[in-house]
């Protein structure tokens, strides 16, 4: 009886680690990624043509500024984001519904690669009239990582846009207040945290574009390649979900 006690208290310890580590790496990865999102953006917004990559409700309002002023052609560099955002969750529905079962590796895996070599290849195209291109490979990039990556520590949250978080973030300080369960701080700390890192990334994404150029694009390459090894082969697929739960973005 003794001995099943001790056996169940070293699995219960070695399942409470397991916890704290997987806690851990949620957060770490999803810094990693919010950092590229803010990043993406502070790129885009400097060197090619004052485009969003992530933020497509900003590239709607401006598509709709430029429509109304009568500036079709200028429009058009605001609609091919758009369109390629959506591209980009089709896309990764796609690779979800075909790799999900897969034992090989994960399907996020693929994701991360595909964007780490558009991301590469970009930093080979100098600034000037292949821009639109690059704003529509960039769109892509970011709608295949929002799709992919919506969980942290079981909570929905973006890492290439701020606003739900925002609301989420706050929503979990007021349940705070209202019930002083410091499960609601930590949640609430969660999302300020990456919004931070957000912002963090937007200008690191600035002041590394003002010095490399174009090619700055490939410091957010190098960190999905660090978040790749994160997510190394040696993981099951199973433990990836582990690490990337799934959940649907929230209204």
């Amino acid at each position: 009886m003794k001995q099943t006690e001790q056996t169940d208290h070293a699995e219960q310890t070695q399942q409470n680690r397991k916890a704290v580590r997987l806690r851990a790496e949620y957060f770490f990865i999803g810094s990693i990624l919010a950092l590229v999102g803010g990043f993406l953006d502070g790129y885009t917004y400097v060197s090619r043509g004052k485009v969003f990559a992530n933020a497509q409700t900003g590239n709607m309002v401006l598509l709709g500024l430029r429509i109304s002023e009568g500036h079709f052609s200028d429009a058009l560099r605001y609609l091919l984001p758009i369109l390629a955002f959506a591209a980009g969750v089709l896309l990764a529905e796609w690779i979800k519904s075909r790799y999900q079962g897969s034992r090989a590796f994960h399907w996020r895996q693929l994701v991360l690669g595909i964007e780490i070599v558009l991301l590469c290849g970009i930093g080979f195209v100098p600034d000037g009239n292949l821009n639109p291109y690059v704003n529509i490979a960039i769109s892509l990039v970011c709608a295949l990582q929002v799709e992919s990556f919506r969980t942290l520590h079981e909570l929905t949250y973006a890492t290439t846009m701020c606003t739900g978080n925002l609301r989420s973030g706050t929503e979990q300080l007021f349940r705070y207040f209202q019930t002083r369960e410091r499960s609601s701080l930590k949640n609430c700390l969660h999302y300020f945290g990456i919004i931070l890192v957000f912002i963090a990334g937007a200008i690191l994404g600035m002041v590394s574009t003002d010095l490399l150029l174009e090619r700055a694009i490939w410091i957010p390459g190098a960190l999905l390649v660090l978040t790749l090894l994160l997510l190394r082969a040696d993981r099951t697929p199973a433990t990836i979900d582990d690490i990337c739960l799934e959940g649907s973005m929230e209204p």
